[in-house]
């Protein structure tokens, strides 16, 4: 006998041999555990103990595929089903709502029903609308959806006049700044500290992030990042309210940990006051979202400001096959930087698979042609179309992808796009099913079928679902999808519960649509890499895999590129079986060849030259038990020399002095049609690569260019804001126009 609320012993065989796998294999509609011990069986000896590691602070350093979501979801159910934890205590919290809903569906499962699973920003927002009127009185200010209007009125009060491109860039800063817990008078500095390339001058920016918190008040509104703001606020001012929260929350997850940016910390912080029931899940090698401010810091000094801490390591790869894990591995291998440092060595757990396909072609239309042949012909083999991914830099690549699969007439979904229960035609199935539900024996559709899938079937086959999909795509072949879904979803019901009637399966619905737990949708998955984060697909392609876009152009610092290397990596991680990898040589059709494959696969794909290798020094999976230890000394950082003035010799601190090399009050020696030539085309290749201006050069680089009218490569690699990749990208073009030419006929004269 062993006591209450005390692990079983692991039974080795439930775990090695095959039966842990990806959440998204689990079976679909699974028996709710008769008891906790039930809760652990199928996890491995790591996974388990994250799930009985129930006391004190725990930091979970998760591997890709690993199985995180599965041990984190089986702990809060463990510890409710062996009565250690109550479900009303405990706040699970993660980034985006779809993975919340992914939670509140699996602890639903588990028998752990009644536990929050929410956002940071849903959670926040719950307890500030119901303390408001304690707190501050009146009525609670209301929320917009989008900043862009409010940006684009601040800056008319400014009277500075912003396109499109800018009012998207100028947003994301004043995004980062309030995250950050940067006021408009510290933008400039906190930007410059950051290494953060600023859209427009950092004064400028300054005075719109002011304006628009003026216009916010003036219209008394509030944005996301208020709501965070605001909570924090409240709980540092009235710790009465702070301790009702933390006498109703005792126990807090945090899933994404790597991605939690400064304020979201704070607000944690005050979750949790003095207690240390916390557990925190992540992995610093898929920290992808830093410009939003996000920093994987917070994971990286856990066991420094929790010196009792239990890290445990899940290595174990349930998802991917070794040759995938095997590139995976690879390309952390030649990575550096703190996160680096951390890093763990994936072992898959898959019999092996295929090698990882890779493919150049001549440029972007015939990689989009080649890439949908191939899926044209993985689906006639009877691969699932809802199984295979295309995977992109920019969304801006999508278009290309959308217009070849069609060709091939291969259905394909858009990430990102409306949610699944949010849509017209799947809303209005839902009332056909509740209806028939309560009075099909009054139907005629379904007085001579039985069972359930007949009934869903007869039932939407009212609202335009057919037994063959309509020819084609677009919205009806996308209407007909939804609908398809709904049907499969119901003969995987009805397969798990044979007694079930359609008013149990209108319940179902009912619970997935309140927790986003959308049934999958039979087309192709197009997806940028950003949005295709914690999910995963059988056949993955990664396109536009080229220097330029992969690193993107406007990756320069080497945090910038280390950032792009594991976007890399978390696509390839999304792969089980089977990975193509390609890139074009040129962006269209007779373009010069002038491209190159990522540095990202050097040493990877057959006929390159490998980069010196490092090992994982995150070390083998495992757990560390917590002892106080002490930190060590941090590296000497190089000597930095001082910029100077080339005018006046004054030490320069100001970034855009710094490109310059000289004061703003200096004279200039800039040529102002040089200058000009410069601005006309930076906007060509700004429009010709859907990316905005500054991201080609900032107006500080073109001014140090036209001032300095460099002769050759070498001279041009010397300006601030120049860097070799633009020097390789552009390089011939700047100097072909500083020479008084066109760059096409310097192309010519080549």
């Amino acid at each position: 006998m062993r006591a209450c609320g005390q692990p079983a012993q692991p039974s080795r065989a439930t775990w090695q041999h095959g039966c842990v796998t990806a959440a998204t294999h689990s079976t679909l509609f699974p028996q709710v555990p008769d008891s906790a011990d039930a809760v652990l069986e199928g996890l491995d000896p790591e996974q388990r103990e994250v799930a009985t590691a129930l006391h004190g602070p725990v930091c979970v350093l998760a591997g890709a595929g690993t199985g995180k979501t599965r041990a984190i979801t089986h702990r809060i159910a463990y510890g409710v089903r062996a009565g250690i934890l109550h479900p009303s205590s405990v706040l699970a919290v993660t980034f985006t709502n779809r993975a919340a809903g992914e939670m509140r569906g699996r602890l639903r499962q588990l028998g752990a029903a009644g536990v929050q699973a929410r956002t940071f920003h849903s959670a926040a927002l719950r307890q500030l609308q119901y303390f408001w009127p304690k707190a501050i009185g009146g009525a609670m200010p209301r929320l917009v959806d989008r900043k862009i209007q409010l940006v684009a009125d601040a800056a008319a009060a400014c009277r500075i006049r912003l396109d499109r491109g800018e009012l998207r860039d100028v947003t994301a800063e004043i995004e980062w700044s309030k995250v950050t817990q940067t006021v408009p008078a510290d933008y400039a500095p906190a930007a410059a500290k950051a290494g953060r390339e600023s859209p427009r001058d950092p004064a400028e920016i300054a005075q719109l992030y002011a304006a628009y918190e003026d216009v916010k008040r003036e219209r008394s509104v509030i944005d996301f990042e208020d709501v965070l703001l605001l909570t924090v606020a409240v709980l540092q001012d009235r710790h009465d309210i702070a301790e009702q929260i933390r006498a109703q929350y005792q126990h807090f997850v945090v899933d994404e940990y790597q991605d939690v940016s400064p304020l979201q910390q704070r607000l944690l912080e005050l979750w949790l006051g003095e207690r240390d029931s916390l557990c925190v899940v992540g992995d610093a090698s898929q920290t992808i979202y830093s410009f939003t401010g996000a920093t994987p810091d917070h994971l990286l000094d856990f066991r420094t400001r929790h010196p009792g801490a239990t890290v445990v390591k899940l290595v174990r790869d349930y998802r991917s096959t070794p040759q995938v894990v095997h590139l995976a591995n690879g390309l952390l291998a030649q990575a550096r930087g703190r996160a680096a440092d951390h890093r763990l060595e994936l072992v898959s757990q898959r019999t092996a698979g295929p090698e990882p396909v890779y493919a150049e072609y001549t440029d972007e239309p015939a990689e989009a042609e080649g890439a949908a042949r191939r899926i044209r012909e993985l689906v006639d083999s009877g691969v699932p179309a809802s199984e295979i991914a295309v995977l992109f830099r920019t969304n801006a690549q999508s278009e290309t992808y959308e217009q070849a699969l069609a060709d091939a007439a291969v259905p394909y979904q858009l990430r990102g796009a409306e949610r699944f229960f949010d849509r017209p035609e799947v809303r209005k199935a839902g009332i056909a099913l509740r209806g028939a539900a309560r009075f099909g024996g009054n139907d005629s559709l379904l007085d001579d079928v039985v069972d359930l899938p007949s009934q869903v079937r007869a039932v939407l086959s009212g609202e335009g679902w057919t037994t063959q999909p309509p020819a084609g795509s677009g919205a009806v072949r996308e209407r007909w999808e939804s609908l398809a879904a709904l049907v499969n979803l119901a003969q995987d019901f009805a397969a798990a519960r044979p007694a079930a009637t359609l008013a149990d399966l209108v319940a179902e619905l009912d619970e997935r649509a309140n927790a986003q737990h959308a049934p999958t949708v039979q087309g192709v998955t197009l997806a940028s890499l950003h949005s295709a984060k914690g999910l995963e697909w059988d056949v993955v392609f990664l396109v536009g895999v080229a220097e330029g876009m992969m690193p993107i152009t406007y990756a320069k610092t080497d945090e910038q590129i280390e950032e792009e290397r594991r976007l890399l990596y978390v696509g390839v991680t999304r792969a089980r079986e089977h990975l193509h990898v390609s890139w074009a040589l040129s962006r269209s059709p007779g373009g010069r060849p002038s491209r190159r494959p990522s540095r990202f696969l050097d040493g990877l794909r057959p006929g390159s030259t490998a980069t010196a290798g490092r090992t994982a020094a995150g070390g083998p999976g495992g757990i560390e038990r917590g002892i106080p230890g002490t930190r060590g000394s941090a590296p000497k950082r190089a000597q930095r020399v001082p910029a100077r003035c080339r005018v006046c010799g004054r030490t320069l601190t100001d970034p855009g002095e710094m490109k310059l090399m000289r004061c703003d009050d200096c004279p200039s020696d800039m040529n102002e049609g040089l200058y000009e030539r410069l601005r006309e085309w930076r906007a060509d290749q700004a429009r010709s690569s859907g990316q905005p201006a500054f991201c080609v050069f900032t107006d500080r680089t073109l001014m140090a260019i036209a001032e300095s009218a460099p002769d050759d490569e070498r001279e041009l690699a010397r300006i601030p804001g120049v860097g070799m990749r633009k020097l390789t990208r552009y390089g011939a073009d700047v100097l072909a126009i500083c020479a008084g030419q066109s760059p096409a006929e310097s192309r010519d004269q080549d």
